[in-house]
């Protein structure tokens, strides 16, 4: 079988995004206590699964087509592309629905992160804004990214596969963060927590949430 494997083989260029990607994470995730290090190991975990098959090699299309019967002669670096037989039509589609996906949960996280730094300045609970209709909208914006980039762009067994990692080890990470809050804001936080969800707006809120994470109010 002869095939032609897109962007394999580019290991400078891999280093490079898994570099560049980590940088960015750490500089606003900061992790200081063991739990939240353990958290960004599972999300480093991720990064380096991602770029090293995205510009590396590709071992997802790999094992699939030795081990599997997948054996295609247009077959190339996207798994989607690869697996609907799609090609070049299918690998541009997963890359634009992917990066809407990554810059909508960039500009969620970010939003979200301005608004807790504000609201720490002045020793309060932030409960406007994206914090109106979930409770961690940076940790919203973190899945919605890394869902757009290592699920729906360039998936492969271990970006699929750590993803759920990912969304548990922050689920136990924000448990633990709501704890803290709760000794700081009692019933107050008790009632927000009833009122408003975790990581997943309520269904008719999903217009809303979206509107917000782009207004560029400073409330």
């Amino acid at each position: 079988m002869e095939q032609t494997v897109s962007h394999s083989g580019a290991w400078g260029l891999a280093l490079i995004m898994i570099v560049f990607v980590s940088w960015i994470f750490y500089k606003y995730f900061a992790p200081k206590s063991w739990r939240e290090w353990a958290s960004a190991g599972v999300v480093q975990a991720f990064i380096i699964a991602l770029y090293a098959e995205m510009y590396g090699f590709p071992l997802t299309i790999y094992l699939l087509s030795r081990f599997f019967g997948l054996d295609r002669g247009d077959m190339d670096a996207s798994l989607w592309s690869s697996l609907l037989g799609l090609g070049d039509t299918g690998m541009m589609v997963s890359m634009i629905l992917g990066y809407a996906l990554v810059f909508l949960g960039i500009g969620i996280f970010f939003k979200g992160w301005q608004q807790v730094h504000r609201a720490r300045q002045h020793s309060r609970l932030v409960t406007d804004g994206l914090y109106k209709y979930v409770r961690h909208p940076q940790y919203t914006g973190l899945f919605i990214a890394l869902f757009g980039e290592g699920v729906v762009h360039w998936p492969t067994l271990f970006s699929v596969g750590l993803f759920p990692l990912v969304v548990f080890a922050y689920y136990l990470l924000a448990r633990r963060e709501e704890r803290k809050v709760l000794a700081e804001f009692g019933e107050f936080y008790r009632q927000y927590q009833r009122q408003v969800p975790m990581f997943i707006p309520n269904k008719n809120q999903w217009r809303e949430f979206f509107q917000a994470s782009s207004s560029s109010s400073d409330r």
